[in-house]
């Protein structure tokens, strides 16, 4: 449940990026609104996941997931710049969320049985 969390902030954190932009600096009152309703959804959903995921794992894929989706938004909505490099880049990105998804224990649980596990250095 808690990469399933992790993954809805993540995307909240796509809309609130694309919210910041559609708000022209806070100068327009509802997209100003939605960014600041999703920031606090995106924040919260991730401050969940936090309890049961690490913290590198959860807030470097929070970002990546955030990177990656603002990244594609803005090469399909904005016409930002579609090139070679960039596409590289969040493809990197999105590698490393997978990485840290496959190398993650599923539950604090599972990590900490296997510490516990481990021959003790003295003994």
């Amino acid at each position: 449940m808690a990469w399933v969390l992790l993954m809805i902030a993540g995307v909240l954190e796509i809309a609130w990026a694309l919210g910041m932009k559609a708000s022209d600096g806070f100068s327009k009152l509802w997209p100003s609104v939605f960014t600041i309703v999703t920031m606090i959804a995106s924040f919260t959903l991730l401050a969940i996941a936090m309890k049961s995921l690490p913290v590198g794992t959860a807030y470097a894929t929070w970002t990546g997931i955030g990177a990656a989706g603002a990244a594609i938004f803005g090469i399909v909505f904005f016409k930002e710049a579609f090139t070679l490099p960039r596409v590289a880049c969040v493809a990197l990105i999105v590698a490393g969320i997978i990485g840290l998804k496959l190398s993650t224990p599923d539950t604090p649980k599972a990590a900490e049985s296997a510490d516990a596990a481990k021959p003790d250095a003295a003994g």
